[in-house]
């Protein structure tokens, strides 16, 4: 039978896109009944398999009308193929099974950035700045590689062996290792450390079922180093799992406040989860973190937090994401994920915004570009039909998204044309890379990012260092432009080269020294700013007890 040609059939798909759908409700229901439409809908099938021009292959059209049938539905009810499943469950369980390795690729080669701590290819002995050039014996070096096609080769079942032939710098011959596939635990928490006195920092990438362990583990590891109050940093978050974000929430709030309510058609899919008073953090002022690329748990957090006046929410308006998906397993092993309520705060914002025009809907963060929003807070119009007030009677706005209590700008500072150029031809990446790589030996003597620091030098060589390279790669010298963007490309070049020495935590420790944002976000602790009335009464209760026992 003919394989499908996407190209031939895309009319045929955007035609039956709702007939696949309908087809689909035949086979996941038991019913012995067939229904006028469903009965047209089989001998529509019947007719195309029988009497088309070309041989269909029936299934395949299904497959490929599903995306877009659900997709009519909302934004974000999708169908998952079961050829993807399993990747795409595994960023929210937590793991997946492999050879432990964080890897980019350069110059059409994988080069490992770092062999995960206690995984498989660290017990074997393969090292940060090992290059990949063979997999099982099979060349994965020139060929075009991508990172799908890595996942693919060094992913597999648990047990299972997989042959990596390296080249090492500084060794005559390649490398051979035998690995054995593990369990390798994806994380949630990108860094935790303390950025000022008394306050602690955690950038958390997502919401999956080990983010609420993980973020528990770094809020004690950070009191014990002497933290009393919190940066909770989800810029870029796109959200994961409803749980781990209630749970968050639930470390700050005293009992009895609403954390999210979720309101669906079905009377299971309504709900309202309160605070159960058992946080260990509910003395300790929180700031959170947020801009357009901050979606879903990482709002229902936000909003938790803001509407109960517990903190001060800081950056620029969240993504707007606030449906519930819940996720069902169809019998080919593929999977849907169909919306079946959504969220609102505490003050009862809903934190959806309008996806009516599904066009519009996807160039949403272009237009808040476009219109200024980005840079400048009176670019931002509010719905004033959309007044809602926090628990302390603060104005605050629905319509979509969180809006932060402190608005602050994309920071542009030091962007020029020659600045662009180089990133956008992902030369900074390329430069740290190779330059923490020539001096690895050197760099490796670093315990922490102080002592890499002083290992990396003067900035000025370090600049002229990059500036050659970037000529040699097409970009030519313009010093004009180099002085103004000079703070910006140091500061990544140091970012990007402790990334790749002593991870990935390393970076933030360096970029966030000049982030506008992060640097607010202290600032308001230090000044008190983030001190709310529910702080001080859960504080006066928590010294009452104390002076009772």
């Amino acid at each position: 039978m003919k394989k499908y040609d996407s190209s031939v059939w895309v009319p045929v798909i955007v035609a039956f896109a709702f007939v696949a759908g309908l087809f689909c409700s035949v086979l996941l229901h038991k019913d012995s009944g067939r229904s006028l439409t469903e009965k047209k809908l089989g001998n529509i099938f019947n007719i195309i398999e029988s009497e088309y021009v070309e041989e269909v292959d029936i299934d395949s059209l299904i497959e490929a009308t599903l995306p877009s049938l659900l997709s009519n539905l909302d934004p974000h009810s999708v169908y998952i193929p079961a050829s993807d499943l399993q990747q795409v469950n595994e960023e929210l369980e937590g793991s997946f099974s492999g050879v432990g390795v964080s890897f980019t690729i350069d110059n059409d080669t994988i080069f490992v950035i770092e062999s995960i701590s206690g995984g498989p290819s660290e017990r074997v002995g393969i090292k940060a700045g090992d290059r990949i050039i063979e997999v099982d014996g099979q060349s994965v070096a020139g060929i075009g590689i991508t990172n799908d096609s890595v996942f693919s080769k060094l992913r597999g079942e648990t047990g299972t062996i997989v042959n990596l032939t390296v080249k090492r710098s500084g060794a005559s011959q390649p490398l051979h290792f035998e690995v054995e596939r593990g369990e390798i635990p994806i994380k949630s928490i990108d860094a935790e450390y303390i950025i000022s006195p008394k306050i602690g920092y955690v950038k958390i990438n997502k919401f999956g079922r080990t983010t609420y362990d993980e973020f528990w583990q770094s809020l004690n590891s950070l009191s014990e180093s002497g933290a009393e109050d919190f940066i909770i940093d989800l810029r870029g978050n796109p959200g994961g799992l409803l749980d781990a974000a209630v749970l968050m929430a639930n470390e700050f709030l005293p009992a009895g406040f609403k954390i999210v309510e979720t309101k669906g058609r079905k009377r299971v899919d309504n709900t309202v989860i309160m605070s159960d008073g058992m946080g260990a953090f509910q003395n300790s002022r929180v700031i959170i973190l947020l801009d357009e690329f901050s979606a879903s748990s990482s709002e229902v957090l936000a909003g938790a937090i803001q509407d109960n006046d517990r903190g001060l929410i800081i950056g620029r308006r969240s993504f707007g994401k606030g449906l519930v998906q819940h996720q069902i397993d169809l019998p080919d092993n593929s999977a849907m994920r169909i919306t079946v309520a959504r969220y609102y705060t505490p003050s009862g914002r809903c934190i959806q915004k309008d996806y009516s025009d599904a066009e519009s809907y996807q160039t949403e963060i272009i237009e808040r570009y476009n219109r200024g929003e980005a840079y400048d807070a009176d670019s931002i119009k509010f719905d004033e039909s959309m007044q809602y007030a926090t628990i302390g009677g603060r104005t605050v706005y629905g319509g979509g998204g969180i809006m932060p209590d402190i608005f602050i700008p994309n920071d542009t500072l030091g962007y020029t044309g020659y600045f662009m150029n180089v990133v956008n031809a992902g030369l900074l990446q390329k430069f740290s890379l190779k330059y923490a790589d020539e001096n690895r030996q050197k760099f490796e003597e670093a315990g922490d990012v102080d002592d890499l620091l002083q290992l990396l030098g003067s900035d000025y060589d370090l600049l002229r260092s990059f500036v050659r390279f970037a000529s040699d790669n097409g970009i030519a010298p313009r010093w004009y432009y180099i002085n103004i963007s000079r703070d910006l490309i140091v500061n990544q070049l140091k970012a990007l080269i402790a990334r790749d020495i002593l991870g990935i935590g390393a970076y933030y420790q360096i970029v966030n020294v000049t982030n506008p944002v992060v640097v607010e976000a202290i600032k308001c602790l230090k000044a008190g700013d983030a001190d709310f009335p529910i702080v001080n009464k859960a504080a006066d209760e928590a010294k009452v007890a104390d002076a009772v026992e």
